[in-house]
């Protein structure tokens, strides 16, 4: 009996360290952006936008990043923190996030020295909030996951810069990934897009922690019916934290996010905005006519013209 006892304990010990060693922790650094579907963009006197006036939403990238932690939520139970630099209606962001990934904590970095930061002085304040939610969740980040590019600045600079400045392994345009617990390792799949080269699957593997810039074609599957009734439990885990989303959400300013004044907003951004110009609304200059295609006539008057067309074409 006593030696039952004792292989049970050991069994026990040995589960639970497996357990500890498959904890898998997640940051997803996400940006408020202009909500270009509401057709209410506001602009300032010299071009810049004005965010006060203009509706915003959870940027659609930032999305496609929360949406690749929630497959590590369900497939590994990942801890999920997602971070936001913006004034309080960041808010409305870190409410789409909490429902797309079922975060576990929310952080919102806000402060007046953050405004006027180009990509260089975002990327110090998201480093240190990364580095506070380490704190917050009491284990260092496995993965840090951000979006290919913000649709209001189209760089795409910003999640290199994060791992950079974190010291972390950066993998861009991920359009699949999984982990191995045991090992420690990730395996990712990168889209690559040469110049006059068809596109290229690469796959490769790196040990934790790494930093993933996820691509927009990204899209998670769930190939057994046991996670997809996890996805679901998670799903309306989400939903139901979203509607009281605000007590999940940690707000720090500069001070409390110990971020170096010369380091962050217009003062610590080299970049120089000399003009912004508004780009011109083209002129439409194509025709549509309406066909019917159980009307004799009009095929062949579709037929005519696609020879036309085909007459027209020179292949070299």
């Amino acid at each position: 009996m006593i030696k039952g006892i004792s292989l049970f304990i050991n069994t026990y010990k040995l589960n639970f360290k497996k357990n500890r060693i498959a904890e898998l922790n997640l940051a997803v650094v996400v940006k408020l952006e202009p909500d270009l579907s509401a057709g209410s963009i506001s602009y300032n006197p010299d071009g810049t936008l004005n965010r006060s006036k203009t509706k915003n939403t959870l940027g659609p990238h930032s999305k496609i990043a929360t949406q690749a932690a929630f497959y590590a939520k369900v497939k590994y139970g990942a801890k999920i923190c997602v971070g936001s630099m913006s004034g309080h209606a960041a808010n409305n962001a870190l409410q789409i996030a909490m429902e797309t990934c079922d975060a576990d904590v929310l952080h919102l970095y806000n402060d007046p020295s953050f405004a006027g930061a180009d990509t260089i002085g975002t990327a110090e304040v998201l480093r240190k909030g990364v580095e506070k939610m380490e704190g917050t969740m009491e284990k260092k980040m496995d993965i840090v996951f951000s979006g290919h590019r913000a649709t209001d600045g189209e760089t795409g600079q910003t999640g290199p810069q994060i791992a950079w400045k974190l010291g972390l392994t950066f993998l861009g345009n991920v359009i699949s990934y999984d982990v191995d617990l045991e090992k420690r390792t990730v395996t990712a799949k990168r889209l690559l897009i040469l110049r006059g080269v068809p596109e290229i699957i690469q796959e490769i593997e790196a040990p934790l922690p790494v930093f993933i810039a996820i691509d927009p074609s990204y899209k998670y599957h769930f190939n057994t019916v046991s996670l997809r009734l996890s996805a679901e439990k998670y799903k309306k885990e989400a939903y139901e934290k979203a509607q009281n989303y605000q007590q999940y959400i940690h707000t720090f300013n500069r001070e409390e996010l110990g971020a170096e004044k010369t380091l962050i907003g217009l003062v610590g951004s080299p970049t120089i905005v000399y003009n912004v110009q508004r780009v011109p609304k083209g002129k439409a200059i194509r025709n549509a006519k309406v066909l019917d295609g159980s009307n004799p006539e009009h095929i062949r008057q579709t037929v005519t013209a696609i020879k036309e067309a085909l007459s027209a074409m020179v292949i070299k």
